[in-house]
């Protein structure tokens, strides 16, 4: 942490109270720093390991995680299973060699452990093994094998059922294999005699994030019997009711990132909670995600929180079974309002907030053992530590389980003795797995990515604050190469959402200390809008897209260069995506001459065309007054960017794809037509393979190759 976070009191900040002022100290010519270290590459974040999820098994001796790796040659990834003794320091992993993918570990009761793989060359399906105390184990046992493949799975509290789900058509009683539906599964949008898709008045989405859907098919919860640990196929039962009775049409869990955090057993093993949204005419322009209390016996669902028309989730029950507690948004159609806990008594039906006076938002929560409290991850400033939430009181504590920066905690587990569990990461460290104790810090697991880090060149990181827009506090973070002496040509990283943050956290996508380890000064900006400072910070940017957020850049920049000499904004790029890719378009006609280059990623260029081509309709209409374009207009082309094309003249690179259906391709097609019209230098470059992220390996080097060569051409025109 840096000298100014330090003398800063963090109460005071949260509170808004003004920073310290910022006085620049005056700096030599620029200096590369020396290092007989290699510079961190693409290549090494692209194959560098990757942590999955864990488990830990009913005693607490034992852990089960997933580690994808990437082949540095073919670039093919596969994913591993792994287990780790927890008796005591030293313990070394045991890596489970099977073909196929693997992941979604969980353990029974009984202590065997389960998982989603299709390591028979088929279709997923979910299998289970046995483990010694040791981390060894046998050969495993398939659970299932259904006409279908499964997605997912969770085990009941009593292990004697499992709960699967998949693609399945809504019109098929079975976890698929109904030959007799249209075309074999239920594709009703397919009425021949050509190709063409048919999507009928009141379909719901017709595409979705990357993916155009198929009408009659959804994600469906089965519940199953287990019989000498495998399914009994005859004994499954649709989880989403009779759609002619009141039944469930919809995703469950969600599309397109529902997964297994949002279904939960009952205590009794009786039901299955789950969240999901009705799909019918007006699911593009909903967030209302419902929890659904299901009996195992196929009978109808019940909605527990129809009464709320914003987002319910997370569902979670107590060990003793008296309590269902899960995280809400009060708001229907905004997709970032703040997610308080919620408290249902199953005795007598009755619900509170549990945390209304806290102002920060949920994340993953889970009960402790004892039933008491609740164990919740929540972005808090620029670190996502855990708290421990009290059932009585609703009070939350901070769980530190490090010395000085937190960083980002996805993932705790209690164990037994007080002890935890954790994923944890940081913006200049991979995630790896530590066991700990509030109060003290962690012990280390994993070795992932930390030692292969070491032996490449350091990057310095700091944290910043100073007054943004209105006088707001507003937090900010510098990377740069170890021990850089003068100034470094300088690149400001603007994050997406646009409710969201850099915060001290890994990425594989936008990672700043790559950025950093390239010889530049990396700075990232929590702009008015981001998460983690208080709801009303976070709403902020509603309506106000180019207002306080272009103010905060531009304070942020002289802030970052009154912090720390290396940065320099007389030689700076700017670079970002989805609302930062906005952001860049905005900055052409806003701040043209602000940067020397602008990397624009997915960014909307025209908000009347985004309006009508965005899939999810909720997010546009929310940011500009909950209205359509065509009732109001004015709220949309206020801060609309091709307004204001004929000021542009920086030189931009311009990166789409295809299947990106959030912030359509044609929004870069547009925006690069312009620079070219215009005669601005500028390159496109567009993968027909990748939705509104690059994911692929091979997409991924590419993607950092155009765009550290961009840079590079405007900032270090002499190399």
């Amino acid at each position: 942490m840096n000298k100014l976070t330090h003398t800063l009191s963090l109460a005071a900040l949260a509170l808004g109270a003004a920073p310290l002022a910022l006085v620049a100290a005056p700096v030599p010519a620029m200096a590369a720093p020396s290092s007989a270290q290699p510079a961190m590459t693409a290549q090494d974040l692209v194959t560098l390991p990757r942590l999955g999820s864990f488990a830990v098994s009913p005693d607490g001796r034992l852990a089960a995680y997933t580690v994808t790796t990437t082949d540095p040659h073919s670039y093919k990834r596969t994913t591993a299973l792994w287990l780790l003794p927890l008796g005591g320091k030293g313990a070394t992993p045991v890596k489970l060699a099977w073909q196929g993918s693997i992941s979604d570990p969980a353990f029974a009761p009984d202590g065997r452990l389960w998982f989603l793989s299709d390591k028979d060359g088929k279709t997923a399906q979910v299998w289970s093994v046995l483990p010694g105390a040791d981390g060894s184990a046998g050969g495993p046992i398939k659970v299932t094998d259904l006409a279908a493949e499964v997605a997912g799975f969770k085990l009941s509290p009593d292990g004697t059922r499992l709960a699967v789900w998949g693609d399945i058509a809504r019109a098929c009683a079975t976890f698929g294999g109904c030959v007799d539906l249209p075309h074999g599964d239920g594709n009703t949008g397919l009425p021949g005699p050509g190709s063409g898709r048919l999507y009928r008045d009141g379909a719901g989405f017709v595409r979705h994030w990357d993916t155009w859907e198929t009408p009659g098919i959804h994600s469906r919860i089965f519940a199953f019997a287990l019989k000498a640990g495998q399914v009994d196929p005859a004994s499954g039962h649709a989880l989403d009711g009779d759609p002619a009775k009141g039944g469930l049409v919809g995703d469950a869990p969600s599309k397109p990132f529902g997964d297994g955090g949002e279904l939960t057993w009952s205590a009794d093993s009786s039901a299955v909670i789950y969240a999901a949204r009705q799909a019918d005419r007006d699911e593009p322009r909903s967030t209302n995600l419902d929890l659904w209390w299901a009996p195992v016996d196929g009978s109808a669902p019940r909605n527990l929180t129809a009464g709320n028309r914003g987002t319910d989730t997370t569902p979670a029950v107590s060990p003793d079974g008296r309590w269902l507690a899960w995280a809400a948004m009060a708001r229907p159609g905004y997709e970032a309002d703040r997610l308080v806990i919620q408290l249902m008594d199953l005795k007598t039906g009755q619900s509170r907030a549990l945390t209304q006076g806290w102002d920060r938002s949920a994340g993953s929560l889970a009960f402790t053992p004892d039933s008491k409290a609740l164990i919740v991850t929540a972005q808090d400033l620029l670190d996502t530590p855990a708290f421990r939430v009290d059932l009585a009181t609703g009070k939350p504590t901070r769980l530190a389980f490090q010395k000085g920066r937190e960083g980002h905690v996805s993932q705790i587990a209690m164990l037994k003795g007080g002890a935890f569990l954790l994923k944890r990461d940081a913006i200049d460290a991979a995630p790896e797995l530590y066991l700990g104790k509030p109060g003290q810090q962690a012990r280390r697991l994993t070795d992932l990515g930390t030692t292969a880090l070491a032996g490449m060149a350091p990057v310095a990181v700091e944290r910043f604050a100073f007054a943004g827009a209105n006088g707001d506090t507003v937090w900010g973070q510098i990377l740069k190469p170890a021990g850089a002496v003068g100034k470094l040509p300088t690149v400001l990283l603007v994050h997406g959402g646009p409710q969201g943050s850099f915060s001290d956290g890994w990425s594989t996508r936008w990672n700043p200390r790559l950025w950093a380890a390239q010889g530049y000064a990396a700075i990232t900006i929590d702009f008015h809008g981001s998460t983690g400072y208080g709801q009303a910070f976070t709403d902020s940017i509603n309506q106000d897209w180019g207002g306080k957020p272009l103010q905060d850049l531009k304070l942020g920049m002289v802030a970052a260069a009154a912090k720390d000499g290396a940065v320099d904004p007389g030689n700076a790029c700017a670079a970002g995506g989805s609302y930062g890719g906005y952001m860049m378009n905005w900055i052409e006609g806003q701040w043209p001459d602000g940067f020397k280059c602008i990397i624009q990623h997915d960014g909307v260029f025209d908000a009347r065309a985004m309006a009508y081509e965005t899939d999810e309709l909720w997010f546009d209409e929310w940011e500009h007054g909950g209205h359509p374009y065509y009732e109001a207009p004015e709220a949309f082309e206020k801060w609309n960017p091709v307004n204001h094309v004929a000021q542009w003249k920086t030189p931009m690179l311009v990166i789409t794809s295809e299947n990106d259906f959030r912030i359509p391709y044609t929004q870069g097609l547009a925006s690069f037509a312009a620079l070219q019209r215009r005669g601005i230098p500028s390159e496109l470059l567009v993968f027909p393979d990748e939705n509104h992220w690059v994911l692929k390996a091979k997409n991924s080097l590419q993607w950092h190759q155009t765009i550290f060569g961009w840079m590079a051409r405007w900032l270090k025109p002499a190399q």
